[in-house]
């Protein structure tokens, strides 16, 4: 099933969550954290829909060492297990809550 596109109302700057896409119409449910201002996202269809307001500091510290790795249909296919076996020390969000 097809995920409407937000519309982009916000910013891509450090801090924000926002949802990935590869163009119009194939946004799924994949988030990522701007570590850094990101403006060239704005115009891409890539919409924040909120912002890290404590603990930046432990998203400054993920591990960056795996890059754009592993390969997302691997990570969907295989799961958490793949992952463990495959980039030790590879970081992990264990939980997440709304500030309201």
């Amino acid at each position: 099933e097809i995920i409407d596109d937000d519309p982009v109302v916000a910013k891509n700057v450090r801090g924000t969550v926002t949802f990935a896409t590869a163009g119009p119409k194939t946004r799924t449910t994949q988030l990522f954290i701007n570590t850094k201002n990101n403006k060239f996202l704005d115009g891409q269809g890539f919409a924040p829909i909120g912002r890290v307001v404590r603990g930046m500091e432990y998203v400054d510290n993920i591990n960056a060492q795996w890059g754009e790795t592993p390969d997302q249909q691997d990570i969907t296919q295989f799961g958490n297990d793949f992952l463990d076996q495959n980039f030790p020390g590879l970081s992990q969000i264990s939980s997440a809550k709304p500030a309201l």
